[in-house]
């Protein structure tokens, strides 16, 4: 199962068919629902979102659209993202590299935007990951 199947599972949110009288979930089958996710699917997919969401906020440079260039808010997401996966690493399995390789490619696309880079080691995230080099 792929870290967003349960974003895009129609099963997670009501159709465009239900209206707005529909049945929803209550707060207890959510919860129930919640904790038959594994956690390594949760850490996933709140990386997964950290990093579109910086993508979008950095612009151009890593696939995002230039009106959403919003750099002070990449650095937040991505020094959020940087601390999510350095603390969970051990946990991540075969899903640490491929993640850790989207945090490298998130900082060094942020390093290009800014019109002023930050030295090695100062950059979004690099506390906890070390210094990024291309």
């Amino acid at each position: 199962m792929s870290a967003d199947s349960h974003l895009t599972d129609p099963s997670d949110a009501g159709s465009a068919a239900d209206g707005p009288g529909a049945a929803q979930p209550s707060d207890d089958q959510q919860v129930r629902e919640l904790a038959t996710i594994p956690a390594i699917e949760v850490i996933s997919r709140a990386a997964v979102m950290l990093m579109s969401a910086a993508a979008e906020k950095i612009g151009p440079e890593a696939g995002g659209d230039e009106q959403y260039r919003d750099l002070p808010e990449a650095r937040a997401l991505i020094t959020a993202l940087a601390g999510l996966v350095t603390a969970s690493a051990g946990d991540l399995g075969l899903h640490r590299k491929p993640i850790q390789d989207g945090v490298k490619a998130l900082q060094l696309a942020f390093r290009e935007a800014s019109a002023y880079p930050d030295e090695p080691g100062d950059g979004p995230g690099e506390k906890q990951t070390g210094p990024v080099k291309a």
